[in-house]
């Protein structure tokens, strides 16, 4: 087993854990949005927003200790996220995977990265899914989050990268899926207690637009911000939306002064009769001259 170098993957297309946003700061620039009031599923806990990340993009690109393959029971490359990973990890990780001999439904094995600017590559096997098992398959596909996890933590490596596991040609749907996913890894915080190794960073990555929405409106009712977050945000909108605001010009406040001078004028002298705009009085002498007319 070995672990990649930079050297594999040209510097361009290698994601640092640096670049990758922590959700405590999509909720600053109004990215995420706190959920309504009755919808979070768990306390605030602002150290919670700092090890949750939402990443857009290619997995194979992360510099991470690990990412997480949705792999097929044989463990030797497939479709979709399985297929990218292999192709761009390179023939001996194929090698390192046919000495596994394969894996089950629901649980997870680790390997080396080697040309993958990560370190290590855990393959767990999603459910294909189907309605009728439903209670069975999301079992299983709890398994696959639990089971990474806690390779990532035996092997005391800081940082987990999930794509979203049978939401492609398994065809587990896809909003079901994603409140697994972050049920698995809040709870997995919640119960680390005062144990001394944990993550450091779980990272959720999605490829399309559709995957990323749903994971953004989903987020805040497993990692709900806390008043102070939402306080901050709510400042730094204000703030922007000031900064923002053009002046009014002064020769436009002079001109709106100088109509309600004449406004207050023609009031004065005509007593309370209503002033009548001159394009609104020629429109009503044309009206009556029409009705005589008729």
């Amino acid at each position: 087993m070995s672990d990649s170098s930079d050297e594999d993957i040209p510097m361009n297309r290698i994601v640092k854990l640096s670049d990758i946003r922590t959700i405590a700061d999509l909720y600053k620039s109004s990215v995420l949005k706190a959920p309504a009031i009755g919808q979070a599923k768990f306390k605030p806990n602002n150290a919670f927003l700092d090890r949750v990340s939402l990443f857009q993009g290619d997995i194979t690109e992360l510099q991470v200790d690990s990412i997480v393959n949705a792999a097929n029971k044989s463990l030797l490359g497939g479709g979709g996220v399985d297929g990218a990973i292999h192709a761009a990890a390179g023939r001996e990780l194929l090698k390192e995977c046919a000495t596994l001999k394969g894996c089950d439904t629901g649980f997870s094995k680790i390997t080396g990265a080697y040309k993958l600017p990560s370190k290590h590559i855990i393959h767990t096997v999603g459910p294909v899914y189907s309605a009728s098992f439903a209670d069975i398959k999301a079992r299983q596909l709890e398994s696959c989050y639990q089971t990474s996890i806690d390779l990532a933590v035996e092997r005391s490596l800081r940082h987990i990268a999930f794509p979203s596991i049978s939401t492609g040609v398994y065809g587990y749907p896809i909003e079901d899926a994603t409140h697994i996913a972050l049920n698995v890894v809040r709870k997995h915080f919640e119960s680390e207690g005062q144990s001394d190794f944990k993550l450091d960073r779980a990272i959720f990555v999605v490829w399309s637009d559709k995957d990323k929405s749903v994971y953004e409106s989903l987020i805040p009712e497993y990692f709900p911000p806390s008043d102070e977050i939402k306080l901050l945000d709510a400042e730094e909108t204000e703030d922007e939306s000031d900064s923002q605001a053009e002046p009014v010009p002064e020769s436009q406040i002079d001109e709106e002064l100088e109509e309600v001078e004449k406004a207050e004028g023609n009031i004065a002298n005509n007593g309370a009769e209503e002033v009548v705009n001159p394009q609104e009085e020629h429109v009503l002498e044309t009206s009556e001259e029409d009705t005589k007319t008729t």
